[in-house]
């Protein structure tokens, strides 16, 4: 390995770290505990180190909401992935398995938010100085919204954008769990107002 390479894999490694630290930092004592200076004292480095990787708190956020991203991405994928794999071996009708894997989306979209508040902060209520919905934004963005549209665009409706759909979709999520956490739901009902989503929107 090149001296080069070497010096690509530290900062890689670095950086990763920088990123992990703030995720645990934040997830125990929420985002305003999350400083540069307490930052750079958990993983042992100068602040000029750390500002020689993020440019401050909002790139760091950044970061944490495109991991964020990816890992829902994933989340989504597996859960829908595993429903239609168990319904395709079951006997069900037509319009069983698109419902479920919607149902199945839905959920774990839900229980990501629920799990990991403050990467769901970062990826939707914090300024991370990602662009949404445009040329410019990032990879693991669009993926996340493509992990949505995969399944949510087979149930939009004859009529009806998928891309549209899915938006629409998304943002009654977002509200469930926004609302949710903040308490203003009863936690009793989850699992009634998913099945109530999936019924009144989703055309199965």
């Amino acid at each position: 390995m090149s001296v080069q390479e070497r010096k690509e894999r530290e900062r890689a490694s670095r950086e990763r770290l920088i990123v992990a630290t703030a995720r645990e930092l934040a997830e125990q004592q929420g985002w305003d505990a999350v400083t540069t200076r307490r930052l750079a004292e958990r993983i042992e480095y100068s602040q000029p180190v750390l500002y020689s990787h993020f440019r401050g708190k909002r790139e760091i956020i950044g970061a944490v909401a495109l991991e964020g991203a990816a890992e829902m991405a994933g989340a989504l994928r597996a859960a829908t992935s595993t429903t239609a794999t168990a319904t395709a071996t079951a006997t069900a009708t037509a319009t069983d398995e698109p419902r479920a894997r919607v149902v199945a989306l839905a959920r774990a979209y839900l229980d990501f938010a629920a799990d990991n508040p403050a990467v769901y902060d970062a990826m939707f209520q914090l300024d991370g100085g990602l662009a949404f919905a445009q040329e410019d934004t990032p990879e693991p963005l669009k993926d996340a919204f493509a992990a949505l549209l995969e399944t949510l665009g087979e149930v939009a409706g004859d009529d009806v954008h998928p891309a549209l759909f899915t938006e629409l979709f998304w943002a009654s999520l977002h509200g469930l769990a926004t609302l949710t956490r903040a308490g203003r739901l009863p936690p009793e009902d989850s699992e009634l107002r998913v099945e109530l989503l999936v019924d009144r929107l989703a055309v199965v």
